[in-house]
């Protein structure tokens, strides 16, 4: 009989609390790590999650191995280890972890942002980890999903294709392999440059956002984020920032999606400008701006999606004045240097790279 694979899920926020579930539902033995008590003790009182979903073979009670706040308790035994927190955390997991992790062992980033297996990399190495772990990072998060009480979550649909990429490159298939016994949904993502760089929330998120400041804070975010924030001056500065994107992406030998391309690919949603292609997405309707500035729209994907890409375009010649306006916006809103927090090259070793050995890194290591 095949042993099922083991895994770890880091972070129980609604995403990884509904992977647990979905997991331990699947009949894997799976541990659930967070790093403050509170926040898992009546999952560990229970030995799992109840899990709810408009699908019928989603539901149910995902039973759970071990629930945990120790690090080492949590990941020694793993098969795979995935790492389902926010990006301005991989850091500090990385850290954390890297004095428990073994050879063999996969690390799998949901989602990396941009440049996340980059960075678990080096902080892992930095902090002295010497296992050959294989680093992995997906482009968008599996699942949308919520968690509806302390001990459960709901999924509210999973997606059908998710681009998964390895660091280096060559080890992409064996971590798809690996995977595909729990999560056939994921997909070769190419390299963990293209996944970072078709990171579409970072062009739409901090945007919108800061465009839409007063009316978020006087409303506390009672308008539709995506129907009404997106109006036609809105969605030309998107446009400048997704064309910046897609030229820092063309700058490294990687062909990007622009937001029209993955709009009509993820929900099929078309229109003469982005304004119309947003506007005709039905899943868009309802959903409600934040309802406040300090949300992850901006402390997270600024210094981790946005600052990355900004690094990138100028190191290699790229104009970035769009998506640095935004950043230096988020800074002023925020008071602080999102530049200084941020994932730059300089933080991630590659300021020293060319082209040529930044795509051979990602591709075959170095």
């Amino acid at each position: 009989m095949t042993t099922k694979t083991r895994y770890t899920v880091i972070g129980a926020g609604h995403g990884g609390r509904a992977m647990a579930a979905h997991l331990g539902l699947m009949g894997f033995p799976t541990i659930l790590y967070n790093r403050t008590e509170e926040h898992i003790a009546a999952i560990k009182e229970l030995g799992g999650i109840d899990l709810d979903s408009v699908s019928n073979e989603l539901r149910g009670f995902g039973k759970l191995t071990k629930v945990t706040t120790n690090i080492a308790e949590a990941i020694q035994d793993s098969e795979m280890i995935m790492v389902v927190i926010p990006s301005s955390a991989h850091a500090e997991i990385a850290a954390a972890c890297a004095p428990f992790l073994k050879d063999g062992q996969f690390v799998i980033l949901h989602p990396g942002r941009t440049c996340g297996a980059i960075e678990f990399a080096k902080v892992i190495r930095d902090f002295g980890c010497t296992a050959d772990v294989t680093i992995a990072e997906a482009e968008t998060f599996i699942y949308a999903s919520r968690a509806d009480g302390p001990a459960q979550a709901r999924i509210f649909r999973i997606k059908e294709a998710v681009p998964l990429a390895a660091l280096p490159a060559t080890r992409t298939a064996r971590v798809l392999e690996k995977i595909h016994e729990a999560f056939p949904q994921f997909i070769d993502g190419g390299n963990v440059l293209q996944t970072g760089l078709n990171n579409m929330g970072a062009i739409f998120h901090p945007a919108i956002s800061l465009l839409n400041a007063g009316w978020i804070e006087s409303t506390h975010g009672d308008f539709q984020f995506y129907i009404n924030g997106v109006t036609p001056s809105v969605s030309r500065v998107l446009e400048a920032l997704d064309r910046e994107r897609v030229t820092v992406a063309s700058s490294l030998g990687i062909r990007a999606r622009t937001a029209m391309e993955w709009l009509t690919l993820a929900y099929n949603a078309t229109g003469d400008t982005l304004e119309e292609a947003i506007h005709n997405q039905p899943g868009y309707y309802g959903i409600k701006a934040p309802p406040m500035l300090n949300h992850r729209y901006l402390f997270e994907d600024v210094p981790m999606s946005l600052v990355p890409i900004a690094s990138l375009g100028q190191r290699f010649g790229v104009s970035v004045r769009g998506i640095d306006a935004i950043i230096r916006l988020a800074c002023i809103v925020h008071r602080t240097d999102y530049w200084r927090r941020g994932r730059t090259i300089e933080k991630l070793g590659l300021d020293v790279l060319d082209v040529d050995e930044l795509t051979q890194y990602v591709m075959e290591g170095l």
